[in-house]
């Protein structure tokens, strides 16, 4: 597998202070999965009562755990839970091989951690095709329950990565009728990204309290409008999931709450746009916004049409303002338009207006814009009201050299 050494240049400057939420421990461990000195297994544990929402992959080859978390979500119980990820190995297109492997891992969990095997979720990640080595998982169980810590979130953060250059953490605290809730949460992704739900893993946990299908209904409503709005590479992962853990250990009772609502959106958005400034051999982070479609749908499909092109996404890496690759994505992408009312920017530079060249274009000006390392599209398709934004990077060599090694 390539190594991967340099960190993306659209990297944070550190890892972010995480809250310890209450009724969460975490333990990481170097079982030898696939790589070779370095963590691979992350465990975490959670409190009795801990409600779990989710989102999952769509496609239609989806691995082992992917299934058998879709068929666990929404259960509740009085008793507590547990997540376990693997990285090195998707267990995916392992047949029922993968299907042993997960029911290995979630019964030994189970055990070694004294709750109900429903309760137990995992994930993997890595190279597809390839049975799980899942003994060496087990194995380490023992080792990993004996050493969890509230402390431990950054130490997961990193045992879950694969092609990522960094670790991903975001958090929120929010103030509730004059309580404290907190929201933390971690994610890998940095190739295979694709919206639904966009190729990646996520966990994001809060000591709030609320019910199983109000924090199932916040989850899918802002997954929609944060990691199914990127995109780095138009490919669609066997493995994506996000899981919500609700621990209640605040004792603040969040269901209804809008402020709640948007904190976890804002923590899911944080950790969205991480992914994609991890994107792999990515240099620009893209921002496209467009307005005046006929709905938001049609908007949102306009948008991702302009991110996915590749021509688009290497005229970012050159830094060219070639406006003219945005005309095309639009006119293919499905969506209704209309040539003649069409209109781009290029951050605050306009391009286009109507259809045609703005009057008052400048190739130096829109040149410009293109050599920020962030840079904001604005389309106006001008024949509604729908708008979307969506995110994305550019398209380089460093793709290319990562995805040709990949499994080397």
């Amino acid at each position: 597998m390539a190594q991967i050494t340099a960190v993306s240049p659209l990297a944070p400057a550190k890892f972010p202070t995480l809250p310890v939420i209450q009724g969460v421990q975490f333990a990481t461990i170097a079982a030898g999965v696939k790589y070779q000195g370095r963590s691979d297994v992350m465990l975490a544990t959670l409190a009795a009562g801990t409600v779990i929402a989710g989102a999952f992959t769509r496609s239609a080859t989806r691995a082992a755990p992917v299934l058998d978390c879709q068929e666990k979500l929404g259960g509740t119980s009085d008793g507590g839970a547990a997540i376990l990820v693997n990285s090195g190995n998707a267990n995916a297109f392992t047949g029922k091989h993968g299907t042993a492997s997960v029911e290995a891992i979630t019964s030994s969990v189970a055990s070694v951690c004294g709750i109900d095997q429903a309760r137990v979720f995992t994930s993997s990640t890595g190279v597809i095709g390839e049975p799980l080595p899942h003994d060496r998982i087990t194995a380490s169980l023992e080792t990993l329950a004996a050493t969890t810590s509230p402390d431990n979130i950054a130490d997961a953060a990193q045992a879950i990565m694969t092609t990522d250059t960094f670790p991903k953490g975001a958090s929120a605290t929010v103030d509730v009728n004059g309580q404290s809730v907190s929201i933390a949460g971690i994610a890998k992704g940095s190739g295979m990204i694709a919206p639904d739900m966009a190729t990646m893993l996520v966990y994001i946990f809060t000591d709030a309290k609320i019910d199983q299908t109000a924090l199932q209904g916040l989850v899918s409503d802002s997954n929609n409008k944060t990691f199914n709005c990127i995109t780095v590479d138009s490919d669609t992962s066997t493995s994506d999931s996000l899981i919500v853990a609700a621990t209640g250990a605040s004792g603040v009772d969040v269901n209804g709450n809008e402020a709640f609502a948007a904190a976890l959106r804002d923590v899911m958005q944080d950790l969205a746009h991480q992914v994609v400034r991890d994107g792999e051999g990515a240099t620009k982070f893209v921002e496209i916004t467009v307005t005046g479609a006929a709905s938001d749908a049609d908007a949102k499909v306009h948008g991702l049409a302009i991110a996915n092109s590749p021509l688009v996404k290497t005229a970012v890496a050159g830094e060219d303002p070639n406006w003219g690759r945005i005309v095309m994505a639009v006119g293919k992408s499905g969506a209704a338009a209309d040539r003649d009312r069409l209109s781009i920017r290029f951050g605050d530079v306009e391009v286009a207006k109507d259809g045609w060249r703005s009057e008052d274009y400048s190739e130096e000006a829109a040149a410009a814009q293109m050599k920020k390392d962030e840079i904001a599209i604005g389309v106006d398709i001008g024949i509604g009201t729908g708008r979307a934004t969506v995110w994305t990077c550019d398209l380089t060599h460093g793709y290319i050299t990562i995805n040709a090694d990949y499994r080397s």
